[in-house]
C-alpha cells in the first residue's frame, strides 16, 4: 500500500496552520549574511530579514544538501513509500534540480519532483493541493497526472516599491533602473510560463501601482471566481489596507494575507506587495 509524503520549500509561503493540517514537510532555503547563514523561517523569520535590510541585504541559496538528505532519511524511517516534492520555479532557483539529484540516492522511496514554475503562494497552493489529493486517497500516479493542470490556474502579481534591489541583483539594467527610479516607475512583476520574472505593467508611484494590481485582480474575477491572497514583504500595513479595498469585490471565494519569504524579498526589497489568485473553474 502506498504511503505518500508531500514536501515543498520555504518559498511556498504556506501558513503554519496549513503545514500542520496537511502534514507538509518543508525544506528551508538558506539566508546568507556575511557572518552567518540561517535556515529560512527556521532560524530566522521574514520580519527579522526585512527589518535588517537597512544594515545588510542577504543573499539566498538552495536548501542545504544535508537537510535534503535528512528529509529523505526521515521519510523512509516513517514508512513512506512515495514522495511528491512541489518546488519553487526552476527558472528562479536550482532547488528542484538539487532535490532530484539527491532523491536518486534513495531508491527505497519513489519520488516525483514537480516544478511549479512559480513561487510564493502560487507555489504553496500547488503544494497544498497535492497534500489534499493524498488525503482524498488519490494514488501516486493519479497525483502526478493531476498536478500539471494546476499551473495554469494560479498566478501571482507583485508591486515593487523600489528598483534598487533589482538593479543590484542584475535583474534590470543599471541605466534603465536609474531612469526608472528618477521617474518614480513602479513595475508590476509576475512569473511567465518558463518560470522567470517578467514585467506585467508599470505605474507612476505607489497609488497607481496599487490600482493596477486591483485592475489585474478584477480581470481575473471577470473570467471566473477566485481564491485570493494578499502577500507582503515588510509591508503589513499596506497589505491590510489592500485587503480592505478588495474584500467586497464580487467573485472572491476566500481572501487571506501573509508574509512573503525573504527568498523573494531580497531581490525586490522591503515594501513588496502582491496579489496571488487561484482561479476556481466550474464553481
Amino acid at each position: 500500500m502506498e504511503k505518500i509524503a508531500v514536501f515543498t520549500d520555504s518559498a511556498c509561503d504556506l501558513t503554519e496552520e496549513d503545514i500542520q493540517e496537511y502534514g507538509i514537510k518543508i525544506l528551508p532555503l538558506q539566508i546568507i549574511y556575511e557572518d552567518r547563514t540561517y535556515r529560512d523561517r527556521v532560524e530566522i523569520s521574514p520580519d527579522e530579514v526585512y527589518e535588517n535590510f537597512d544594515k545588510e541585504v542577504p543573499k539566498t541559496s538552495l536548501p542545504k544538501g544535508e537537510d535534503i538528505d535528512e528529509l529523505f532519511k526521515n521519510l523512509i524511517r516513517e514508512g513512506y513509500t512515495h514522495a511528491i516534492g512541489v518546488m519553487i520555479s526552476s527558472g528562479l532557483s536550482g532547488t528542484a534540480n538539487s532535490v532530484s539529484l539527491l532523491a536518486a540516492e534513495y531508491p527505497e522511496i519513489e519520488t516525483f519532483v514537480f516544478d511549479t514554475l512559480n513561487l510564493s503562494m502560487a507555489e504553496g497552493i500547488q503544494a497544498k493541493r497535492a497534500a489534499q489529493l493524498v488525503k482524498e486517497g488519490k494514488s501516486f500516479g493519479e497525483i502526478k497526472e493531476i498536478l500539471p493542470a494546476l499551473k495554469k490556474n494560479v498566478d501571482t502579481y507583485y508591486y515593487v516599491a523600489t528598483l534598487e534591489y533589482l538593479i543590484k541583483g542584475g535583474r534590470i539594467g543599471k541605466v534603465a533602473g536609474t531612469i526608472g527610479e528618477m521617474l518614480n516607475i513602479k513595475p508590476i512583476i509576475s512569473v511567465n510560463e518558463e518560470g522567470v520574472y517578467y514585467t506585467v505593467d508599470k505605474a507612476r508611484g505607489a497609488k497607481q501601482a496599487y490600482n493596477k494590481l486591483i485592475s489585474i485582480l478584477q480581470e481575473n474575477l471577470e473570467k471566473t471566481k477566485c481564491k485570493v491572497w494578499v502577500m507582503h514583504g515588510g509591508a503589513k500595513k499596506e497589505a491590510v489596507a489592500m485587503v480592505e479595498r478588495i474584500k467586497d469585490l464580487p467573485g472572491i471565494l476566500s481572501l487571506e494575507y501573509g508574509q512573503i519569504s525573504p527568498a523573494l524579498g531580497v531581490h525586490t526589497g522591503k515594501g513588496l506587495l502582491g496579489i496571488c489568485v487561484e482561479r476556481i473553474t466550474g464553481k
